[in-house]
């Protein structure tokens, strides 16, 4: 037995003899050290991951709070993006019906206007990897979109302003022009056939159509259009009993196929007035009205003198 030994005794039981185990003292003394080595690694790796799983918690909680607060801003964006929308919308509707207020006034073209190109909208989504980085890459991108979509309608509403300060200097010195120019519908109805070039219901053959054709039904009010005089109130060929007036400056109006004539040649009318009922006398197929504008003589396309929806 050598001095550095250790002699372990086992006593397997009462009926068993005792057993003598010899170990080298440096390999107990290994074992101790390996096992203490193995105890505080132990230890030390259930604090190190218990604390990685309170930051993997914290983590999870505050990417939760971002992804709360993204759908939030999200729907802020969106209902920002649908007002620009609207807006952009209603500016292209007032576009229209400045540029028909140009035609009827004669003032030209309008000032040049800004190319549009207001969409908004894309993919929405969040990297994985860098969630908040992705985040705020998205966030400006949707700002830099709305404020271009802004500004360019900036653009356009100051573009608008000076049309229109155009059109209100010219009405407060043409008020009696204005009232002179027709401007609403003369009957309720649907076209049926539009200014010029059509298909004639009569010979198959192409024909130049000199004004609208509105269905209505028979006896359906017909309105004066503008103020004016009526200078023509009796059946003409093709027209059967038709209306003409005179509104001025070179501007005149027709009112054909009527079933009743409620003025005659001489009579004043204003804008809005009743002056006949739908019919279908003359060369027609059924109850409709036919409508003309004519300036200096010439039909011109009636639509460019209908400001109502």
């Amino acid at each position: 037995m050598k001095k550095n030994d250790i002699t372990l005794m086992l006593f397997p039981g009462d009926a068993g003899s005792p057993k003598k185990i010899r170990l080298p003292q440096i390999l107990v003394r290994t074992v101790l050290v390996l096992s203490t080595v193995l105890f505080f690694s132990a230890i030390g790796s259930s604090i190190y991951f218990a604390k990685k799983y309170a930051e993997l918690k914290d983590d999870q909680v505050e990417i939760a709070e971002l992804k709360r607060e993204s759908k939030i801003h999200k729907i802020q964006v969106d209902k920002l993006g649908q007002q620009v929308k609207e807006f952009s919308t209603e500016m292209s509707r007032l576009e229209r019906f400045a540029n028909k207020l140009r035609v009827i006034t004669d003032l030209g073209d309008s000032p040049t206007p800004i190319e549009k190109d207001w969409g908004v909208g894309g993919p929405y989504g969040l990297s994985a990897q860098s969630f908040s980085t992705s985040l705020e890459r998205e966030a400006v991108s949707m700002v830099e979109r709305l404020t271009g979509n802004l500004e360019e309608l900036d653009q356009q509403a100051k573009t608008q302003a000076v049309s229109l300060q155009q059109l209100d200097e010219f009405f407060k010195n043409q008020k009696s022009l204005l009232s002179s120019t027709p401007s609403i519908w003369p009957t309720r109805g649907w076209v049926t056939s539009g200014f010029g070039l059509r298909k004639s219901p009569f010979t198959g053959r192409k024909e130049r159509h000199k004004g609208w054709d509105i269905g209505a039904r028979l006896g359906s009010p017909i309105r004066a259009t503008a103020d004016g005089v009526v200078v023509v109130s009796g059946r003409e060929t093709g027209y059967g009993k038709m209306l003409k007036i005179d509104h001025g400056y070179g501007i005149s109006t027709r009112y054909g196929h009527n079933s009743k004539n409620l003025v005659k040649a001489g009579d004043r009318v204003k804008r809005g007035d009743l002056i006949a009922l739908v019919g279908s006398t003359g060369r027609s197929t059924g109850p409709h009205l036919h409508y003309e504008v004519l300036r200096g003589g010439v039909p011109v396309n009636p639509r460019n003198y209908i400001l109502e929806d």
